[in-house]
C-alpha cells in the first residue's frame, strides 16, 4: 500500500489511471486517499477510470469488482466508469506524469495484497508511457472497452530493453498468438503463472510443446477456476473441443494448481492471481489471463526481452508452484 501511495505521490502534472478492483476498508484506504487527493491538490491532473460491474451473475471467472461507485465517485478529480459488459475493464495501471507506468495483475484490494500471488512492474519511459495513455483516452473517450485497445505495438528500447506493449481488444487476438508464437519457439524454457488457460492458440501450442517434451514447461494455475471453466465449457456447449488441450498440457508438464476459495461475495479472495509466461529470455507480464475472454477484455502487457529479469521471474513462478500440488482436473 505503501510503495503505491509513494509512487502516486511522486506525480507532478498527470496521473491517468485504470483500476478494475478497488476495495480497502480502513486504516487502508486513508493511505490511498491522501495520496490521490494530495496529488490533485497540489495541482496534479488526475483521472481514473475503473470497472463498474453491471451483471451480477457471470461466471466468477475474473472475479466480479466491489468497488464503491459512490466512493470513487467522491473523490475530488474526474473518474469514469466504464460497464464491464458484455467484456471487463480489467486493467490495472498508472501512468505517472506522461514518463512512467505502474501495472501487472494486482487489483488495490487487501485480499490482492495478503492473500494471493501478483505480479506488479514499473517503468520509465516516455515512449511507453504514451503507449498507455492512448488506451486510456480511448476508454475515457468512449466509455466503451471494446473501443479500446488500439495502440501500436512496434518494439520500444525502454531502459535498454527491447519492450512491447499489447492492449486488448484491439490487440487481443495478436497477443494470444504472440505469447503461443514464443511458447512453441522456446529452445529452454517455459514458464507460466495464470489463474486459467483457455485461449484456443495459446493451448494447442501447450499441449503441442507439453507432449513434445524437448523444452523445460512448467507453471501454475488456479484450479479452482480451471474447473469453473471446465464447468462452463460443459453448461454452453461451444467449446467442448477445448477440453482435451487444457488435460493433455496439463498431464504432460508439472503443473501446479492453488485450491483457492470458490468466490462469493463475502468470501476471502486467495486466488493464484499473477499473470506471467517466460520463454527463454522474453517475458509477458501484465493483466492478462492466458483465456480467450481475455482477448476481448480490457487487458495490458509487456513484453519485454530481458534475461536477467526473464530468470527473476521464472524463479519466482517455480517458488509459486512449489507451495501447492499438482494440479488435478
Amino acid at each position: 500500500m505503501h510503495a503505491l501511495a509513494d509512487w502516486i505521490s511522486a506525480a507532478q502534472h498527470t496521473l491517468e489511471i485504470a483500476i478494475y478492483d478497488i476495495r480497502l476498508p480502513d486504516p487502508i484506504w486513508p493511505v490511498l486517499h491522501d495520496a490521490l487527493t494530495g496529488a490533485a491538490g497540489r495541482g496534479v491532473s488526475v483521472r481514473l477510470a475503473y470497472n463498474l460491474d453491471t451483471d451480477g451473475h457471470r461466471v466468477p471467472v475474473p472475479p466480479p469488482p466491489h468497488t464503491q461507485p459512490s466512493l470513487i465517485e467522491s473523490l475530488p478529480f474526474p473518474t469514469a466508469a466504464i460497464p464491464g459488459e458484455p467484456d471487463l475493464m480489467h486493467h490495472k495501471y498508472i501512468v505517472r506524469d506522461q514518463a512512467a507506468v505502474w501495472t501487472g495483475s494486482m487489483n488495490w484490494t487487501v485480499d490482492s495484497w495478503t492473500r494471493e500471488e501478483n505480479v506488479i512492474i514499473t517503468a520509465e519511459g516516455a515512449e511507453l508511457a504514451a503507449r498507455f495513455g492512448v488506451d486510456f483516452e480511448q476508454l475515457w473517450t468512449s466509455r466503451d472497452v471494446g473501443h479500446s485497445g488500439k495502440v501500436d505495438t512496434a518494439p520500444l528500447q525502454v531502459e535498454g530493453r527491447s519492450v512491447r506493449a499489447w492492449f486488448c481488444p484491439g490487440r487481443g487476438e495478436k497477443l494470444a498468438h504472440r505469447i503461443a508464437k514464443a511458447i512453441g519457439t522456446a529452445q529452454r524454457r517455459v514458464r507460466i503463472a495464470s489463474p486459467v488457460l483457455s485461449s484456443a492458440p495459446i493451448l494447442a501450442t501447450l499441449a503441442q510443446v507439453a507432449t513434445d517434451g524437448k523444452v523445460d514447461l512448467a507453471g501454475v494455475v488456479d484450479r479452482t477456476q480451471v474447473l469453473e471453466v471446465i464447468g462452463q465449457w460443459r453448461a454452453n456447449g461451444n467449446a467442448p473441443w477445448k477440453e482435451p488441450l487444457l488435460r493433455t498440457a496439463l498431464a504432460h508438464a508439472p503443473f501446479s494448481g492453488k485450491h483457492s476459495t470458490p468466490y462469493t461475495p463475502d468470501s476471502v479472495h486467495d486466488f493464484m492471481h499473477a499473470k506471467v509466461t517466460v520463454a527463454d529470455d522474453i517475458i509477458f507480464v501484465g493483466s492478462f489471463n492466458l483465456s480467450h475472454s481475455g482477448e476481448r477484455n480490457a487487458e495490458n502487457v509487456l513484453e519485454i526481452a530481458d534475461p536477467k529479469l526473464a530468470d527473476e521471474l521464472a524463479s519466482f513462478i517455480d517458488v509459486v508452484r512449489a507451495r501447492y500440488p499438482s494440479v488435478d482436473v
